[in-house]
């Protein structure tokens, strides 16, 4: 780096031809030389060309430059900063679970599929990859008026989710086949009283059917000795029934008519039974930075998996079983990544132009609807979004 400035003898510059002292003349050898590539450099030339040849140290960087000719030598004033050090590259640490290293990024960032009476959309957060998963089993049995569906919400991993995707709704199902009972199935010709009872009691097998399911889910994933969780919520239609089931912070929320209703409450270590649940079995519940978590790690009480909190993270669902009717328009399931930021009434209101009233029908539209919104207002979570045509299996 140079900087080339001029001295002047002549009357242009100067009053006077007299010399300079030589106590004000710039001739350090150490920094100025005269260039001689110039003819006005010579002796005869009114100016002489200095150039400062010493660079600045390596690890400075110029801010500014000023030039004085008060006193007839120039001089260069450089104001000159360090730079900014290497930046540190630490490892990220997950402060859901144990402290144990975030999923690497990368992977699918957005899943959309179309089926017969359901539409889901799956889109990546901001965090790393995707860890929600979904699944979707219908015309069981070769009755197309039956299905089962199911939306997972991972934390730590994505192992559990997807094990859930894999395997829920199968044993959900094995579950039910083990509580069929010929007696109710030939319960046609039985008084109205009798008849009354053996719904009651069907309800129950149905409810035990499907809790043996995520328990036995939950049990098989915890023999894999892999780390990480999942919530789930399900929704099984099976015989003009709407069975839902959820554990953790997915939720299903209807549309009755227009207007919203919840099926499923969150279980999050701030509901009050929830809470007492975890300290009558020896666990305890605090709130940092305004989220309650478990143990000062999870954010949910329930789920799949989390094999170093089962002592207090259960798997055993809440259940609850309605009769399909025309007013049940149709059914969203999603993970918290969408109900942390849009309302259950919200929800309704968006997709339910495009889920009733017409023949064009655009559930998927409405999913994809329902998570832009979210990334608008500032989700950085993985979404899922399944909406279910309830009409289309009534």
């Amino acid at each position: 780096m140079s900087c080339t400035v001029a001295l002047s003898n002549s009357p242009v510059f100067s009053p006077s031809r007299v010399p300079l002292p030589s106590s004000l003349r710039c001739s350090s050898p150490e920094t100025l030389t005269a260039s001689s590539s110039s003819p006005s450099s010579s002796p005869s030339s009114p100016l002489r060309i200095l150039r400062i040849q010493k660079p600045p140290p390596s690890n400075l960087i110029r801010a500014g430059t000023t030039t004085a000719t008060t006193t007839g030598c120039s001089s260069a004033s450089t104001v000159l900063k360090r730079k900014r050090p290497t930046r540190l590259d630490l490892p990220v640490v997950s402060m859901s679970f144990g402290n144990f290293p975030v999923t690497p990024a990368g992977g699918v960032d957005l899943v959309e599929v179309e089926g017969k009476g359901y539409s889901v959309c799956c889109k990546r957060g901001r965090k790393g990859a995707m860890e929600d998963r979904h699944s979707a089993m219908v015309n069981l049995q070769g009755d197309s008026k039956q299905g089962v569906f199911g939306i997972f919400d991972g934390h730590g991993g994505i192992k559990a989710a997807e094990y859930a995707a894999e395997n829920l709704n199968k044993n959900i199902m094995t579950e039910l086949e083990k509580t069929t009972d010929d007696k109710i199935e030939a319960a046609e010709n039985l008084n109205k009283n009798i008849m009354t009872e053996l719904g009651k009691t069907a309800d129950d097998k149905i409810e035990a059917a499907v809790k043996n399911g995520y328990l036995k889910t939950d049990s098989e994933f915890l023999n894999q000795e892999v780390r990480g969780g999942t919530c789930c919520v399900t929704a099984l239609i099976q015989k003009g029934n709407l069975v839902v089931s959820n554990a953790g912070d997915c939720r299903a929320v209807v549309s009755r008519g227009g207007l919203a209703e919840a099926l499923t409450s969150d279980h999050r270590p701030s509901r009050e039974d929830e809470k007492d649940r975890v300290e009558a079995s020896g666990g305890y519940v605090d709130c940092c930075h305004g989220v309650w978590r478990i143990q000062g790690s999870l954010a949910v009480s329930r789920g799949i998996g989390d094999q170093y909190l089962k002592q207090w993270v259960t798997a055993e669902p809440e259940t609850r079983i309605l009769g399909l009717n025309p007013e049940l328009e149709f059914l969203v399931l999603a993970s918290d990544g969408l109900w942390d930021t849009v309302s259950n009434q919200e929800a309704v209101d968006i997709a339910r132009p495009l889920c009733t009233g017409n023949s064009m029908q655009q559930p998927l539209s409405a999913c994809r609807k329902l998570i832009d919104l979210s990334v608008l207002r500032g989700s950085l979570d993985d979404i899922s979004v399944m909406i279910i045509q309830l009409g289309q299996f009534c």
